[in-house]
């Protein structure tokens, strides 16, 4: 049933027990207990498989069937599966976490603060973690802000 992909609840109710006892079986039969994890691990590389294919794509071959002129005919063709975007990047976020995952670096750059203003300082911290503001550049016949 591991084999198939079958849950250990599911287990459970095809041996007529509730998951409790099929976890205390699994404790107390170290044999039965590897025998699930060794069928969970088949239905899991199945999946690995799977996955892998999906990811880089695949060609098999197949037939179509038509009928011409009332007979039936039958031709061997070979069809191709594309590769998943999805798949990929599932794959390869856990396969290479270090340069796949989803992970968000923020440079800080220090910066005096008296080259902002006030009110760029308050518009900074309204802002929130979206990074410091570029200084804007004053005229030196007004105080206005360009």
């Amino acid at each position: 049933m591991c084999e198939l992909g079958a849950t250990d609840d599911e287990v459970a109710k095809a041996l007529g027990v509730c998951v409790r006892t099929l976890y205390r079986w699994q404790s107390q039969h170290p044999e039965f207990c590897q025998a699930l994890k060794a069928g969970k691990e088949v239905a899991d590389n199945r999946i690995e498989r799977a996955l892998y294919h999906k990811a880089a794509g695949y060609t098999y071959d197949s037939e179509k069937i038509f009928q011409n002129n009332g007979e039936v005919v039958r031709v061997k063709i070979t069809e191709h599966v594309p590769p998943d975007t999805t798949a990929m990047i599932f794959w390869l976020k856990n396969r290479r976490p270090d340069l796949w995952r989803d992970k968000r670096e923020f440079e800080h750059v220090k910066r005096e603060a008296v080259e902002f203003s006030d009110a760029e300082l308050e518009d900074i911290i309204r802002r929130g973690s979206e990074g410091a503001a570029k200084p804007q550049t004053r005229t030196a016949r007004s105080n206005k802000v360009h």
